[in-house]
C-alpha cells in the first residue's frame, strides 16, 4: 500500500490529523522525543482520526471502561516523521507506522466525560 499524507478536506486545509491519548501516558512521552500509545505493540501503528467529530464515538466505543482522564492529540500532518497510512476507504482513520515524535504535537484538547464513563465532547 502507498504512503501518502491525504485528510479529509477540513483537515487537509488544516493541515492536521487527531490522537486520542490517556493524560498519564501522554504526561509521561511528552518530554521525550517519541511517543507510542500502549497499543502499538499490539496493533503495529497508532490510531489517529481526521474527524475530530467521530472521536467521541470512537472514544466510548473503545474506552467507556478505562477511568482515565484523556486528551486530544493535535498533530502537524507535515511534522510526522512516521509513515501514514489510510487504512480505510473513507480515508478519515490514518494510521501512523512507528513512533511519534512529539514535536508534531501542536495542540492538545480536554475531553469531557460522563460518570459512566461515557465521552461527552472534546473541548476545543
Amino acid at each position: 500500500m502507498e504512503t501518502y499524507h491525504r485528510e479529509s478536506a477540513a483537515a487537509r486545509e488544516a493541515g492536521i490529523t487527531y490522537h486520542l491519548v490517556p493524560v498519564p501516558v501522554w504526561e509521561a512521552a511528552k518530554s521525550t522525543e517519541w511517543y507510542t500509545p500502549e497499543a502499538y505493540e499490539a496493533d503495529g501503528f497508532i490510531h489517529c482520526t481526521n474527524g475530530i467529530d467521530q472521536l467521541v464515538d470512537v472514544a466510548t466505543m473503545f474506552y467507556v471502561a478505562d477511568d482515565r482522564e484523556f486528551r486530544v492529540l493535535v498533530l502537524d500532518v507535515s511534522s510526522i516523521n512516521s509513515d501514514i497510512r489510510y487504512d480505510d476507504d473513507g480515508q478519515l482513520f490514518p494510521h501512523i507506522y512507528g513512533p511519534l515524535n512529539t514535536s508534531a504535537v501542536v495542540g492538545e484538547f480536554a475531553v469531557s466525560r460522563l460518570d459512566d464513563g461515557t465521552f461527552l465532547s472534546i473541548n476545543r
